[in-house]
């Protein structure tokens, strides 16, 4: 369970000034992009076109070729071109900037799953810039992501080796662009591999000894000085010791003892201090105030947000960036027994704090509790927790989309670095009135829920930042976007979608500048 190179179907990747109408490849891949209602040919695949001459726009309107998004047509090229399979994948209307760097991205990752079969593709995408390179490469190596682990008979046909063809193929900062895409897809995959993998495999123990090994591999690939990310296992015992009672608490039911994580990399040259907290529910039954059944067959994605962490954390190291990161992953499993937490308990948090407990099924923010104080001792400058905290968020801006609360300033450096990463975000607020909601309780400082309906998401986020310490802090809830229940969609699969790896990559890289 440690982490990999490159998503299992994708053997090699390679970055390339070449022709790619002239190219050997099994299928090469060109974009359509809309123009006032008509495809035409998008940058990069100018050159196939060419080879076709006239024929080019008969065969665009034979096939009844739209250009829109997730459109994918194949058609054998009888030699017109070298390569024997031309793939034409949609982008949509024309586009510049970001737009045009989130369309490539995905539509690298529909032309992934249309050529699965091939043993070498060469990926002809709009590749001018370093961001369209490493858009590319992460579409396509993502959207070609498989988890064949647990298939008695699994389809070991892949691709052997990706071409990115470009015209700035030798400048220094695209190939730099194209080998750290190379780096967060490898980190993504991993993360989708952790929430993909089934919960009784997957308990706190095994999650932990999943990071610990993750982090020797890492290790091993990046042995120069500076790159090395430390890693420390509190166990129950050393938990209880601690007095870290939000994630013996929840843990209390299961037969799997919690675990919490925490991992340190520090760049000689870090003049900033990022702090990373993840909830790692291994599976959420939602102990005593017990999920309906229909309701508990993704619970083994609630580690959502601490393989999201722990990844960051590792892809951060390996692209030696100027900066110190500490990340909290909380794992436990909330499961129902003699032993399990029950409504009106009350628990010591780390540090003190006491919290009456009404629903066992709000969690979550009872394990980000102990993580975010013990964050907040290394004082760092900012702080951000990622979980799949409530479904009241879900509600509000759908599956796709992730919530994000907390100091100003922090909620718009994560919603800017959620842009660049091509993942959707949208800030979210924490009214007045939820302070005096989580203050509401008669026996003890804080209480953990108090089943009004409206806002639900909200007071979570109220009740964690009096785990802060007043410090620069930001929480993302991904409860809709870390798992995606339908087919896949451009470069996101089914399953774990490893969301938020690429924002925590991006942010630590605009903290560190």
């Amino acid at each position: 369970m440690g982490g990999a190179t490159y998503p299992a179907s994708v053997t090699t990747s390679a970055l390339r000034n070449a022709n790619p109408a002239k190219t050997k490849a099994d299928a090469v891949v060109v974009g359509l992009q809309q123009r006032r209602g008509q495809a035409e040919v998008a940058p990069g695949g100018e050159e196939v076109a060419q080879a076709y001459g006239r024929s080019w726009r008969p065969l665009l309107a034979t096939l009844a070729a739209t250009g829109k998004a997730g459109e994918v047509l194949k058609v054998p090229t009888s030699r017109t071109i070298g390569s024997p399979v031309l793939v034409l994948v949609g982008l949509g209307e024309v586009a510049e900037g970001q737009a045009q760097v989130d369309a490539v991205r995905r539509a690298a990752g529909v032309a992934a799953r249309a050529v699965p079969n091939a043993a070498s593709v060469a990926l002809a995408l709009p590749a001018g810039s370093a961001e369209l390179v490493a858009a590319a490469t992460e579409g396509f190596l993502l959207g070609a992501y498989r988890f064949t682990t647990y298939q008695s008979k699994p389809d070991t046909t892949g691709i052997a080796e990706l071409v990115v063809c470009s015209t700035l193929a030798r400048r220094k900062e695209v190939v730099t662009a194209f080998e750290e895409a190379q780096v967060l897809t490898a980190a993504v995959a991993t993360t989708r591999d952790w929430v993909n993998t089934p919960p009784g495999d997957l308990t706190p123990p095994a999650f932990a000894d999943a990071v610990v090994e993750a982090a020797k591999a890492h290790r091993k690939e990046h042995s120069r000085r500076g790159q090395r990310v430390e890693v420390t296992v509190l166990d129950d015992a050393q938990l209880a010791e601690l007095g870290c009672g939000g994630l013996l608490g929840v843990g209390a039911g299961s037969s799997a003892p919690p675990r919490l994580v925490e991992l340190r990399y520090t760049s000689k040259d870090a003049r900033t201090h990022l702090a990373l907290v993840g909830k790692g529910i291994t599976f959420d039954s939602g102990g005593l105030t017990i999920k309906p059944a229909a309701s508990m067959g993704e619970m083994k994605s609630d580690m959502a947000g601490a393989a999201a962490v722990v990844q960051a954390v590792l892809a951060i190291a390996a692209l030696e960036l100027p900066i110190t990161v500490t990340a909290y992953a909380a794992m436990a499993e909330n499961m129902l027994s003699g032993d399990a937490l029950r409504p009106g308990d009350v628990l010591t948090i780390y540090g003190g704090t006491t919290v009456e407990v009404q629903n066992t099924d709000a969690e979550g923010r009872l394990v980000l509790a102990d993580a975010l104080v013990r964050a907040t001792e290394q004082e760092p400058d900012v702080i951000v927790d990622v979980a799949t905290l409530t479904g009241a968020m879900v509600v509000a801006l759908g599956d796709q989309v992730a919530g994000v609360m907390g100091t100003d300033e922090v909620v718009g450096h994560v919603l800017d670095a959620a842009r660049d990463a091509g993942e959707q975000a949208w800030p979210m607020p924490i009214p007045e009135q939820m302070s005096e909601r989580i203050h509401s309780s008669k026996v003890a400082d804080l209480a953990q829920h108090d089943w009004v309906r409206w806002g639900g998401g909200l007071f979570a986020a109220a009740f964690l930042r009096e785990f802060t310490a007043g410090r620069p802090w930001a929480h993302v809830d991904i409860a809709g976007p870390s798992f995606n229940s339908g087919g896949p969609r451009g470069h996101v699969t089914s399953g774990g979608t490893g969301y938020g790896v690429t924002t925590l990559v991006e942010l630590a890289r605009r903290l560190s500048a």
